[in-house]
């Protein structure tokens, strides 16, 4: 006697599981757009820290929302930091136009992102 079929379990409400490329009205595929996160990072030091421990979601959120905070910190001391080394290294008139000219660039690169 043959055997009767099998059908897969209908997917879980909520799953997972996305579709990998979006397609535009006129057919044309668009590229997703990347989300940049520091879990991966986070995962694989937790990993060689405790071999056996896991994370929650959530909690991985918290912990790339903490290192975007610090990472911005850094970043904006360095920035007071080299400041008042070039004022203090670089004469008069010459400090001010170098302070201007990293501030432009700096806020050009900000906007662009």
């Amino acid at each position: 006697m043959p055997e009767p079929a099998k059908f897969a379990p209908p997917p879980k409400k909520g799953s997972k599981k996305a579709v990998t490329k979006a397609q535009k009205k006129d057919g044309k595929k668009r590229k997703r757009s990347r989300k940049e996160s520091y879990s991966i990072y986070v995962y694989k030091v937790l990993k060689q820290v405790h071999p056996d421990t896991g994370i929650w979601c959530k909690a991985m959120g918290i912990m790339n929302s903490f290192l975007n905070d610090i990472f911005e910190r850094i970043a904006g001391e360095a920035s007071r930091l080299i400041q008042t080394a070039v004022r203090l290294l670089l004469p008069g008139e010459l400090a001010k136009h170098a302070v201007s000219e990293g501030t432009k660039a700096v806020t050009k690169y900000a906007s662009s992102k």
